[in-house]
This record gives C-alpha cells, sequence and structure tokens, in this order.
C-alpha cells in the first residue's frame, strides 16, 4: 500500500531519480491556514547534511487557495532536479546486499535501480510535507526529538536512535483492542525507510524490571498525572495524559563505502563499488520523519 491514514489519508508517489515525488492527502479540513514556511523549515532539517542536495520546491496543485484549505483533495509535487541515474548503471542487473532491490524484484517482478526507486528515502519527503500539515491541524500538540548516534567513518556508515516525545495529547485517545494508540505508532514509524526498532516509555529495560518498580504511581497531588512514566503515556492502547515518549531505532545505511558483493539477476556473486551519494550518518534526518510520521498517526484518532 502506497497510502497511510483512515481519516487524514496520505498517499505517496514517486521513485528517487524519477521525474518528481509527492503526494495526495485527502481528509483535510477546508478554512485551515496553512504556514508554507513551516513545512519549508521542515524540509530544510530532513536535508540535513545529505550528500544529494535538492532544492525541494512544492508545487500545489489543487486542495489550496490564497493558502487556505478548501477540503478537497491537497495534491502537491516536487521535482527531482538533481539525479544521476548514470551513477547505478552498473546495479542494473545486481542485487545489492541489505538493500530491497531482491525483495522488490521478487514481489514485481520489475524494480527501478536507480538509488533504489521506491524503497528510496526521498519518499520520505511526502510524508515530512504532510506530518507538517497534520501538525498545524493540533495546535495543542508539540511534538520534539532527539538523536543517538555513533561517529561515521570514511569507510563505513552507523545507524542511531531517535527519541520522540508528545505532549498536549489527552487521555483517552486510541482504540482498547485493535487500533491501540501503541500499536498504530508502531506501525507508523516501522514504516520508515531503515527503521528497525520501536519501544515505549521503558521499552525493553522493562523487562529486567519488577513490578513494583515497573507501575506508574498515582501522582498525589503532584501536578503530573504519575510519579514516573515507564509506560510511555499510553495504557491498553490508549492515551493517559502523560507526555507519549517512544524510541525509533535505524539500522545503518546499508550503502558503504566499500566494494561489496551483488547478487546478479542470473545467480552468481559481483564484486562492485557502488556508486551515486548516500548518506554515512542519517539518523539527525530521519528525526523530522519520526516526527512527522507521529503527527500523521495522532491526527487520525483527532480528527
Amino acid at each position: 500500500m502506497n497510502t497511510y491514514g483512515t481519516k487524514f489519508r496520505l498517499t505517496t508517489y514517486g521513485e528517487s531519480h524519477g521525474p518528481a515525488v509527492g503526494a495526495v492527502i485527502d481528509g483535510c479540513p477546508a478554512g485551515v491556514a496553512i504556514d508554507f514556511d513551516a513545512i519549508k523549515a521542515a524540509l530544510a532539517r530532513r536535508r540535513t547534511g545529505a550528500p544529494r542536495q535538492e532544492e525541494d520546491e512544492i508545487e500545489w496543485l489543487s486542495g489550496i487557495k490564497d493558502g487556505i484549505t478548501l477540503g478537497t483533495p491537497i495534491a502537491f509535487l516536487v521535482r527531482n532536479n538533481n539525479t544521476r541515474p548514470e551513477d547505478y548503471a552498473s546495479i542494473e542487473h545486481l542485487f545489492r546486499p541489505g538493500h530491497a532491490d531482491y525483495t522488490y524484484y521478487m514481489k514485481y517482478g520489475v524494480r527501478d535501480h536507480r538509488g533504489g526507486g521506491r524503497a528510496s528515502a526521498r519518499e520520505t519527503l511526502a510524508r515530512v510535507v504532510a506530518g507538517s500539515i497534520a501538525l498545524q491541524l493540533m495546535p495543542e500538540v508539540a511534538i520534539t526529538s532527539s538523536c543517538q548516534s555513533s561517529i561515521a567513518s570514511e569507510v563505513d556508515t552507523v545507524g542511531g536512535t531517535v527519541s520522540c516525545t508528545v505532549t498536549g495529547i489527552p487521555a483517552g485517545i486510541g482504540e482498547p483492542i485493535f487500533g491501540k494508540l501503541n500499536a498504530e505508532l508502531a506501525s507508523a514509524m516501522i514504516s520508515i525507510p531503515s527503521a528497525i526498532g520501536f519501544e515505549m516509555g521503558a521499552g525493553f529495560a522493562a523487562t529486567q524490571m519488577k513490578g513494583s518498580e515497573y507501575i506508574d504511581r498515582w501522582g498525589n497531588g503532584s501536578g503530573a498525572l504519575t510519579l514516573t512514566n515507564h509506560c510511555g503515556g499510553i495504557q491498553g492502547g490508549i492515551s493517559n495524559g502523560m507526555p507519549i515518549e517512544f524510541r525509533v531505532a535505524f539500522h545503518p545505511v546499508v550503502t558503504i563505502p566499500q566494494p561489496v558483493e551483488c547478487l546478479h539477476e542470473d545467480g552468481h556473486l559481483e564484486t562492485v563499488n557502488i556508486g551515486g551519494r548516500h548518506d554515512r550518518y542519517h539518523i539527525q534526518r530521519a528525526a523530522v520523519v519520526v516526527e512527522s510520521m507521529a503527527a500523521l498517526c495522532l491526527i487520525n484518532f483527532l480528527l
């Protein structure tokens, strides 16, 4: 599926080295004054340190007039002006290790080898635009993040973790069985390219805690609902009014600046130096995508 959401629906399109990437947003209420500067600032964060620098100029095609939403589908595109598809000529018939080349080919019988095509993180641009709009529909909500990673070397890449905190979500948001708020957040985060793990509150560390240590005791007039927030602000799939806290783990960039063995379509192995411009450290750029997906998840509960 290329569509996310039920009430505020985002459908993205485009490949890394195709003519453009973009999206259609359906379900955005009418009469909302869009802060275009906020969208540009979010896209600038997504570009930070990227070896491939695009202008990311948005062409608004429908759904907005004089800066105000019409309630109709919002369509936009961003043209890819800094493509170098020739960098990938050597892997047209090769499957890179760790990439989606092989799985896409097995699913569709064809693939776009140029920069990973649809599997490229270039697709996340549309998520950031839509997430910025979603956040503007929730002025009472604040989403912040921080990053943790080691330093990449000249000959290798690294991964890392994005920690995210959401404030302003009232108690009672989410569903008790299917459609749990934490389950939907997990699904949204793992949809991000290179995301490999998700945990809330105390996370996996809770497995080493006793129940008496883990339970979040009532605040007893302290000003907070509970004295601790080991559950990450969600209990039984429903928000409890405390800050929603979660972390997303990202594996290292899998295009490494070293010769690697690739699998040829005919089954033999071939060692190549993979061309193109690739991140060695991408966690800072991933942070704004995490925030955007959190906004897209939450707006579907709040509309």
